[in-house]
C-alpha cells in the first residue's frame, strides 16, 4: 500500500487558512464553505453508486479536518448534458466523472495532469490511454466495468443449459430457444429482458460490433471518422434473436424493471447488463450475485470467438482551475480513495468495482463475475469499450432512436445502418 494522505493534506489545509485570513474568494463549484472549510464537489455520472460514494465521502470528510467532499449525481444518459450546464453556470466541480476521449477532450483545457497523484503509478497497464489527450493524462479510470449477457445460473440448471457448452453463436441460439421452450416450467416470462427503454443500453450493446471494426482500439475508435458497420449484420442477428424472445413491448423495459423487478425476481433468464448491476443485486438480494450471477461473452467478431467488452468506462478528472486548497484537496481524496486501506476496502466492498490498479487479489474483488472480468482484462482477453469513443451526442441524437425504430419494425437494417453512419460521420466533422 501506499503511503497515507496526510502529506497533502497539510499544505492545502495551511493554504486554505492563509487565503481565508487575507478573505480569498473561492472558485467557483469547489470552493471554500464556512469558516476554514475547503468544499470538494464531486459530479458523479453513476446514480447506482449514489449511496456507496456518499458514505466513502462522509468518511473521508469526519478524518479530515477542514474538508468536506460532496457528491452531486446525474445519470441515466443525462449526466453529460448536466456536467455542461454546471461549466456554462460557473457552477464548476472540483472532481468529475467523465466518459470516454470526447468528454476527457471537452474539458481538456482545464483538466489536471494527473501524474502529480500517487495513485497514477498503480493504474493497470494501457487503462490511462483512455484519458489521454495529446500524450497527456487527463484522468484517472476510476474502476473496471465489463458488459456481455449476464444470466441466472439457477434458471439456466433447470432448463438444463450448460454455460460452459456456449462456445459459438450457433450454441447461444440453441441455449436461448431451450430456455423459451420452458417458460412455463421455469417460471419466467420471456428468455430476455433486454432494456430497449434506455439509450445507454443500446449504446453499450453496440460496442460489440463496433470493437472488432476498430481493432479492439479505444484510439481508432476515438479517431476515426466513418462508421462502416463492419459487423453490422451480426448486430442485426443478435438483435432479431433477443427481440423475438424478450419481455415486451421492448421500448418500455427500463433499467429499473429490467434488473430490479425481473432479473432479481427469476421472471427472465438473461439480461444485456455489466457488473455495475451487482450493487443493485446486493441491495435487493446479497446472495444473488454471489451465488446466480454469471456473464457470457458476445460473439460480436465471428461465430466461433466471443468476447466480453472490458475497460475503464469512467475517469475521473481534476478541475485545476478553481482555488489552489480546493485542487489540493481533491487530489488528496482521489490518493485516499485507490491508496489508504480504508479506501481500498471501500472500493472493493462497499463500491464493488472492480479495481483499475494492479496488486488485487481476485479473491477480494466482490464477486465471481467481477473478479472474471478483472483477469480477463489483466490477460488482455476482452474487446473494447469502444462506446465510449463515439461522436460527442451521436448515441443519444442518432443511434438510439434509429435502433428504437428497428425494434419497433419502422425501418430496415439498412435504413438503420445508413442513417447511423450518416450521422457518425456528420457528428465527427
Amino acid at each position: 500500500m501506499a503511503n497515507r494522505w496526510k502529506k497533502l493534506f497539510l499544505p492545502a489545509v495551511l493554504s486554505a487558512l492563509v487565503l481565508v485570513g487575507c478573505g480569498g474568494q473561492s472558485g467557483a463549484g469547489g470552493g471554500q464553505g464556512s469558516g476554514d472549510e475547503v468544499v470538494v464537489e464531486f459530479f458523479s455520472q453513476k446514480p447506482e453508486i449514489t449511496q456507496q460514494l456518499e458514505a466513502l465521502a462522509q468518511s473521508y470528510s469526519e478524518q479530515t479536518d477542514g474538508v468536506r467532499v460532496n457528491i452531486t449525481t446525474v445519470g441515466s444518459g443525462e449526466g453529460s448534458a448536466a456536467l455542461q450546464a454546471k461549466f456554462s453556470s460557473g457552477d464548476e466541480p472540483a472532481l468529475m466523472m467523465l466518459g470516454g476521449l470526447p468528454e476527457v477532450e471537452r474539458y481538456s483545457d482545464t483538466l489536471l495532469d494527473v501524474t502529480e497523484l500517487e495513485m497514477t503509478d498503480t493504474v493497470i497497464d494501457g487503462l490511462l490511454e483512455g484519458g489521454t489527450i495529446e500524450g497527456v493524462p487527463l484522468g484517472v479510470p476510476m474502476n473496471i466495468e465489463g458488459f456481455g449477457w449476464m444470466y441466472n445460473k439457477d434458471i439456466f440448471e433447470q432448463a438444463g443449459v450448460n454455460p460452459d457448452s456456449i462456445q459459438t453463436y450457433d450454441d447461444f441460439v440453441e441455449a436461448v430457444e431451450t430456455l423459451d421452450s420452458q417458460k412455463e416450467e421455469l417460471g419466467i416470462e420471456a428468455v430476455c429482458g433486454f432494456s430497449g427503454g434506455e439509450n445507454y443500453i443500446a449504446n453499450q450493446f453496440s460496442a460489440n460490433f463496433t470493437s472488432p471494426e476498430y481493432n479492439n482500439s479505444i484510439l481508432e475508435a476515438y479517431s476515426a471518422t466513418e462508421l462502416n458497420w463492419e459487423y453490422g449484420d451480426r448486430m442485426q442477428k443478435y438483435t432479431d434473436l433477443f427481440n423475438q424472445y424478450n419481455v415486451q413491448p421492448i421500448l418500455t423495459v427500463d433499467y429499473s424493471r429490467s434488473v430490479e423487478e425481473l432479473f432479481i425476481n427469476d421472471r427472465v433468464a438473461m439480461v444485456h447488463q455489466g457488473n455495475w448491476i451487482v450493487p443493485t443485486l446486493n441491495g435487493i438480494d446479497p446472495e444473488f450475485a454471489q451465488n446466480k450471477l454469471g456473464i457470457l461473452p458476445v460473439f460480436g467478431e465471428n461465430d466461433e470467438e466471443g468476447k466480453i467488452v472490458v475497460g475503464a468506462p469512467w475517469y475521473i478528472g481534476i478541475n485545476s482551475g478553481l482555488d489552489e486548497p480546493v485542487v489540493e484537496a481533491a487530489k488528496d481524496f482521489l490518493d485516499w480513495m485507490y491508496l489508504s486501506d480504508e479506501g481500498q476496502q471501500a472500493v472493493v466492498e462497499e463500491l464493488q468495482f472492480v479495481p483499475a490498479q494492479e496488486g488485487y487479489d481476485p479473491e477480494t474483488i466482490s464477486d465471481p463475475v467481477s473478479q472474471e472480468l478483472y483477469e480477463a482484462l489483466l490477460s488482455g482477453e476482452t474487446a473494447a469499450m469502444t462506446h465510449k469513443q463515439y461522436p460527442d451526442g451521436w448515441f443519444q441524437q442518432v443511434l438510439y432512436p434509429e435502433y428504437q425504430k428497428y425494434l419497433n419494425g419502422e425501418s430496415t437494417w439498412e435504413q438503420f445502418e445508413e442513417a447511423t453512419s450518416k450521422g457518425f460521420a456528420d457528428m465527427r466533422r
